[in-house]
């Protein structure tokens, strides 16, 4: 059994896709469409910069969807290869947007709108300098969730994402983060403090949930082809208004990244097949288990080395 996956922000680079934007007519008019669908020039920022630019999540949301759609289209009708096959389909954070998409649930061109919006709600939801997020190395969720219900009359900070075994991040005010930060260095668990400017998937995205709600009610959903796997409960979706009700809940909970992976190699998955830019899932899911395959595919060579 296998399962395609899509990441998330982070992914991003200056000049992803190019390869394959300069080879295939698909992927030029993707391109084509995604800057005509935006009515901005979103595939010049993607190959050409400047990575500041690209790198503000109401850019990066869509750009990130855009090269995932593109690389799984050319592996299904240049290739001939159906990843549609796929026992389940599941991705990081906006890459769940990825997955419905590439599974037929949402239009293209609706994808790219929706993630335009998301990516604004969220960065526009807390202003600049309020919240933060920090990455905490090398220790376990529940060590992590028993230092934050042991001083939450001290700070509040909630856990956004729960990657893999030894990785994990925390949102938050950053006055609370700082003191939560104190906390771990006197146990000596490491942490980084990661360079984003918004303290996503947490209670501080409560105004960027209430426009993603009137988004989602308005977005038109088909039935698709793949059975999906949500960030929020870290399990099987099983209906659209299912679909529907999690995307918007996904806006302040919890990416349960490790439970997913586990709850698919539970259900006999044993390849994981990655497409987008990097390979950050691909690390991910080797930390989580060393004994499954793992496939990243960015570019023709890794398309033609492609097996399930």
């Amino acid at each position: 059994m296998f399962s395609v996956v899509f990441p998330g922000q982070g992914s991003q680079e200056v000049g992803m896709g190019k390869m394959l934007y300069e080879k295939y007519d698909l992927v030029k008019n993707y391109f084509r469409d995604a800057d005509e669908t935006l009515d901005f020039p979103l595939s010049k920022l993607i190959l050409e910069g400047p990575k500041s630019d690209l790198d503000l999540t109401f850019n990066t949301q869509p750009a990130i969807f855009l090269i995932s759609y593109s690389i799984f289209n050319v592996i299904k009708k240049e290739f001939n290869i159906d990843l549609n096959k796929a026992d389940f389909f599941a991705g990081h954070s906006l890459g769940e947007y990825s997955a419905l998409s590439c599974a037929g649930y949402i239009k293209f061109s609706d994808t790219l709108k929706i993630l335009k919006v998301r990516g604004e709600a969220m960065q526009n939801s807390v202003p600049r300098g309020i919240g933060g997020m920090v990455a905490i190395l090398g220790t376990t969720i529940k060590k992590v969730e028993d230092l934050i219900l042991n001083n939450k009359e001290n700070f509040k900070v909630q856990i956004a994402n729960d990657n893999s075994d030894g990785q994990i991040v925390v949102s938050g005010k950053l006055d609370d983060l700082e003191n939560f930060v104190k906390i771990l260095k006197s146990q000596g668990i490491r942490n980084i403090k990661l360079p984003v400017s918004a303290p996503f998937h947490c209670e501080l995205m409560g105004n960027a949930t209430k426009i993603m709600k009137q988004e989602v009610d308005k977005l038109e959903f088909n039935e698709g082809y793949n059975v999906l796997m949500s960030n929020v409960t870290a399990d099987k979706i099983n209906n659209i208004s299912e679909i529907k009700y999690l995307l918007i809940k996904q806006i302040e909970s919890r990416v349960r990244w490790r439970e997913i992976v586990i709850n698919m190699i539970n259900n006999g998955v044993n390849n994981f097949i990655e497409i987008g830019p990097g390979k950050v899932l691909s690390g991910l899911i080797k930390r989580i288990n060393k004994q499954v395959k793992v496939q990243s595919i960015n570019n023709v060579e890794d398309i033609n080395n492609l097996t399930f």
